[in-house]
């Protein structure tokens, strides 16, 4: 007899997806990081532009948060250079920049960036869980 033999509830989630966040302010940084959590993201972070492809190289992300103005490399540098990188796996991710001055850039600058969508600081969380699993599931 074999019984049919059904996965644990218990067992750890596959379906558990990574954001990573590139954010200089602990303050949204850590709130972002909580919001997200609760929604059980695994959560993967770069507090400057040049920890964010350090990171992608050595983490399995699914999408990047990505504040546009950040020390060491700026979000829209930062863009440029994740959709310029050979792997496909770093250079398809889903991009959703935030910024506080979304009036300094168009939409066609965010596009020509390689920026995914986009979220004005001070950020609205539900927008921010809303606009993550649209992209991420």
């Amino acid at each position: 007899m074999n019984p049919t033999q059904t996965s644990s509830p218990m067992s750890a989630d596959p379906s558990t997806k990574t954001i990573l966040i590139a954010e200089d302010s602990s303050v949204i940084l850590n709130l972002t990081r909580k919001i997200l959590e609760l929604q059980k993201y695994k959560i993967v972070l770069a507090k400057n532009g040049g920890e964010v492809l350090k990171q992608l190289e050595s983490n399995p992300v699914d999408c990047v948060l990505m504040d546009i103005n950040i020390p060491v490399k700026d979000g829209m540098q930062c863009t440029r250079e994740i959709r310029a990188h050979a792997d496909p796996k770093i250079n398809k991710l889903p991009i959703i920049a935030i910024t506080g001055n979304a009036n300094n850039y168009s939409m066609d600058q965010f596009r020509e960036a390689g920026v995914t969508d986009y979220l004005p600081k001070p950020l609205d969380f539900d927008a921010l869980v809303r606009v993550v699993k649209q992209y991420v599931g």
